[in-house]
């Protein structure tokens, strides 16, 4: 931390840390399975120092698909399944809305306010953070709040796979899966 305050990396939960199961809309606790080398890449972070932050678009709680309380079960069972590897989340954040069904918010990605709320929380330094997810709206707010997309990486795991060629245009480093992104991250790390 050479100011004093910490760098963080922001994931994308679905499709980055953990399975997305069809049709999607994550929400049984049972159901949660870490994406390969997750844990041990989420690990590696939290012991270079980097707080490791959830952003999460959960529309299925504004279509009436599930409930908050569904969403923190999901979220409870993650922090078990990282905690059995050593690894643990400093923060977790999410957007329950969706345009279509409960209107315009700010906090739906790539809005900026999750990400703004958690700095304020956890006092992060944007100008030394990452953004890492499997969908473009994960990981554009790395140039508005960074001022450039190069602390950005898309993962192909997930919907990745779909968003790889506009995201390469875009100047978003595109790798395979989590544990390559944090390879990336901490190629500059002591």
């Amino acid at each position: 931390m050479a100011d004093g305050r910490p760098r963080a990396v922001f994931f994308d939960r679905d499709g980055t840390i953990v399975e997305d199961p069809p049709p999607g809309f994550l929400h049984e606790p049972g159901k949660v399975k870490l994406l390969p080398g997750a844990a041990a890449a989420i690990k590696q972070l939290n012991d270079h120092g980097f707080l490791v932050v959830v952003v999460t678009n959960q529309s299925g709680i504004g279509r009436g698909l599930f409930t908050v309380a569904d969403y923190a079960a999901v979220q409870r069972r993650l922090a078990e399944l990282l905690a059995a590897h050593g690894a643990r989340l400093d923060g977790a954040y999410f957007c329950p809305h969706h345009p279509r069904f409960t209107g315009p918010c700010e906090c739906r990605k790539p809005g900026l306010k999750l990400f703004r709320d958690a700095a304020l929380a956890l006092d992060i330094d944007f100008a030394r953070s990452w953004w890492v997810g499997d969908r473009l709206a994960d990981v554009q707010p790395a140039a508005a709040l960074r001022g450039k997309s190069g602390n950005a990486i898309l993962v192909v795991t997930g919907e990745g796979n779909l968003h790889q060629g506009q995201a390469r245009a875009s100047g978003v480093m595109v790798v395979a899966d989590l544990p390559k992104a944090v390879d990336e991250i901490l190629k500059d790390c002591p």
